[in-house]
């Protein structure tokens, strides 16, 4: 049964509102420099649902149409344009509010630098950081692919996040032209490994393609069409001719982003929200664990030394046995206690196992025991040698008691760790349960496999719906020709 998208929006925002008062402010100030910097990232996630604010970001080769794309969809020249390459030169974001729209929408669109302006290690980095912040991204090409392009986009789609090809500068290309590009471009984006592609002319660069995970949609644009000539005729008969700039044709994909949002807006500001809580909650256990490692560790220690104390004193199997469990069940407590981080369920295989090591070791310890002691080595027998043997037999059953709670620290140490995340309202349980009910037909169900991979909880039973399928082609609305008489 789905849950609704509104339902699960919500949801996430009550968790990130918890971890943030749950890892909020504390006495030490040194704790509270120590992560102020993922608390303002909870916060941040929080603050961009509270506003519904869809991240869209456009990447691109220089003089593809990047800016002049957003432009277009803004309305208005906010973002500068021309000839020169290299106009962009550090990521730039504006606000978009699309109009006529039952509830109030937010878009930050974010211009990138062109792709081939920086190199390969660089292009890299700024796609995977402005790309993790997105909600959607827009490729601007303008024509059939180069081998830069086909690598940005592998890069780009290991971001999970939907993905629009915008093929832009149509009018630059005849009619005749238009569909052998776009077939070419349709080729590329199918889920199945692309076909051999035939060696290249000696004069040509080689081109290695390989397999590479399809774009969303493929939607055709001129976001600024080149000016036409046009006749002009006067009243007194003069006839002269002048340059006419035509409208930008940008409904194709005005459409295609405000469908998207429509249809799954509040599941993607979820998940991407998730994904930021995340690698905070993360952050701050690494970050917790190393911070308190000494008390912890002077806390085991303590315990462990009370636990081979009694262990070595008592005579009863039974008896250790029992003091062994609630010794340990008791170092447990006091970790999560002090860590101030959550035990979860899923972490209760790991400590049934780490259980049986601790308990396996103690009686082995206690068979070791009587064998160095002696069938009697836990009672005084007369001389020193019945001393000795008892005094042994409490050191190896003292010992293996420690071993076995040591095993039991390191566990919950892991099991804390992973408990910021995997809790009852922690972003990767949250998650898991927004991929489970997602629904079909919509993005988000396609890239499913994916996430799931990425958070770690391996991939759905069902293979990936309709491998061959191929991307939907949006066309541009057709303009009348611009030739115009004024008489």
């Amino acid at each position: 049964m789905a849950v609704p998208q509104s339902e699960q929006f919500e949801r996430v925002r009550s968790s990130l509102q918890r971890a943030i008062e749950q890892f909020g402010p504390r006495n030490s100030q040194r704790w509270n420099d120590l992560i102020q910097p993922d608390l303002d990232r909870l916060a941040g996630a929080l603050d961009k649902l509270d506003r519904f604010v869809v991240r869209i970001a456009a990447f691109g080769l220089v003089s593809r149409g990047k800016s002049a794309v957003l432009n277009a969809l803004l309305g208005e020249r906010l973002l500068e344009t021309g000839p020169l390459n290299g106009l962009t030169r550090l990521p730039r974001s504006v606000k978009w509010h699309p109009p006529g729209r039952d509830r109030p929408i937010e878009v930050e669109l974010i211009d990138t630098p062109g792709l081939d302006e920086i190199d390969g290690a660089s292009r890299a980095e700024l796609s995977r950081e402005v790309a993790d912040r997105a909600d959607l991204i827009l490729f601007i090409a303008a024509g059939d692919l180069t081998q830069v392009e086909y690598d940005a986009l592998r890069q780009l789609r290991s971001a999970h996040k939907p993905l629009i090809l915008v093929f832009n500068k149509i009018d630059l290309f005849p009619d005749s032209e238009r569909p052998a590009i776009v077939a070419r471009l349709q080729s590329l984006m199918q889920l199945e490994a692309a076909q051999p592609v035939p060696a290249p002319a000696p004069d040509q660069p080689d081109r290695t393609w390989g397999p590479v995970l399809p774009v969303d949609e493929i939607v055709l644009a001129a976001a600024e069409p080149a000016p036409i000539q046009v006749r002009e005729e006067w009243p007194d008969g003069r006839i002269t001719y002048g340059w006419e700039s035509l409208p930008p044709e940008i409904e194709a994909l005005r459409s295609a982003i405000l469908a998207t949002i429509d249809r799954e807006g509040e599941a993607l500001l979820a998940l991407n929200a998730l994904m930021q809580a995340r690698t905070a909650q993360q952050t701050i256990a690494q970050k917790t664990l190393a911070h308190l490692r000494d008390d912890a560790e002077a806390k085991t220690w303590q315990l462990i030394q009370v636990k081979a104390v009694v262990v070595a004193l008592s005579s009863f199997v039974l008896l250790d046995a029992i003091a062994a469990v609630l010794a340990d069940w008791f170092l447990v407590r006091s970790l999560s206690r002090l860590y101030g981080l959550p035990l979860v369920r899923s972490s209760l295989q790991s400590f049934w196992q780490a259980g049986l090591v601790s308990l396996g070791a103690m009686l082995l310890g206690e068979v070791g025991g009587e064998f160095l002691g002696g069938n009697d080595g836990r009672s005084l027998q007369a001389g020193s040698d019945g001393f000795g043997g008892y005094l042994g037999a409490a050191l190896v059953q003292a010992a293996a008691a420690a071993f076995g709670s040591f095993a039991i620290a390191k566990t919950t140490r892991t099991s804390l760790e992973a408990g910021c995340t995997w809790g009852a309202d922690g972003p990767d349980t949250l998650a898991k349960d927004l991929l489970d009910f997602v629904e079909p037909g919509t993005v988000l169900h396609r890239l499913r496999h994916e996430w799931r991979s990425r958070i770690g909880i391996g991939d759905l039973d069902e293979l990936p719906s309709d491998p061959t399928k191929t991307v939907a082609i949006v066309p541009a609305p057709k303009i009348p020709p611009a030739d115009r008489s004024d008489k």
